[in-house]
């Protein structure tokens, strides 16, 4: 697989779209459409033509730019069939185990449950590439709106188990509010610590701190890291398992 070129595009006040283009085949893939502008200024910035779009799930400030992008490029659209209503114009579902082709690129789809029941994550395995959507931010997850947290927590473990060097591209910018909470619940974690003045940084430079790794996530996400002693300690739940652990986290930052 060739190596692809990515941009980051925000949107909105603080989602993220990404693009993922080939030079040699002209595919550019979109994930999510936030927002049709931003998007479009960004392709017509560097002469690209979208060709495919991936959606993750079907809350409006992830797939509100889909109907007008798609009626300008004709792109053919992909997104998770249990939505395929909520989401509509989609040219291909697709559920856990499937593949994705674009061009040269090629994806897994993982069903991640929790944020919403039908969400997808795509898994560019030969650039070990990530899209997470709403399921994994930096140092967070997504919020349960429509899953439990056994079910998302077991959509988390499936994302932890990729390689950790796996480049992980989510849906927004809560970096520095999920910090701060992060060392409210693993308050002896050096490495978070550590990320935590990093982040701090980045974003007084409005910098993004997307994206992230699954390496550095494992490291430093309590949502992560709910089977690590030290988390099921700091929140008072030693000994219990960790999907119960990450419950109590997540009643944590829900209320924080």
């Amino acid at each position: 697989m060739p190596t692809p070129q990515i941009v980051l595009i925000p949107c909105l006040s603080d989602n993220y779209a990404v693009l993922m283009h080939d030079p040699d085949s002209g595919t550019t893939i979109l994930v999510d459409a936030p927002d049709v502008e931003p998007i479009e200024a960004a392709l017509k910035r560097r002469g690209w033509r979208l060709t495919h779009i991936l959606v993750t799930h079907h809350h409006g400030d992830h797939v509100a730019g889909v109907p007008a992008l798609k009626a300008a490029y004709g792109a053919h659209v992909v997104g998770p069939a249990p939505e395929a209503d909520k989401i509509g114009g989609l040219d291909e579902t697709v559920s856990e185990g499937d593949r994705v082709t674009a061009g040269p690129f090629s994806a897994s789809v993982i069903a991640t449950p929790g944020h919403t029941l039908g969400h997808v994550a795509y898994w560019f395995e030969d650039i070990e590439v990530l899209f997470a959507g709403d399921t994994l931010f930096a140092m967070g997850c997504g919020r349960l709106f429509e899953g439990t947290a056994a079910q998302m927590w077991g959509s988390l473990s499936k994302l932890a188990a990729l390689p950790d060097d796996t480049i992980v591209f989510c849906g927004h910018e809560y970096t520095l509010a999920n910090a701060r909470f992060a060392a409210t619940v693993d308050p002896g974690n050096e490495a978070l610590k550590e990320r935590i003045g990093q982040v701090e940084q980045s974003r007084a430079e409005k910098q993004p701190t997307v994206p992230t790794t699954i390496g550095v996530e494992k490291l430093t996400n309590p949502f992560l890291r709910a089977g690590d002693p030290a988390v099921a300690s700091a929140v008072g739940m030693a000994g219990a398992p960790a999907a119960d652990v990450f419950a109590e986290v997540r009643r944590r930052k829900d209320n924080a």
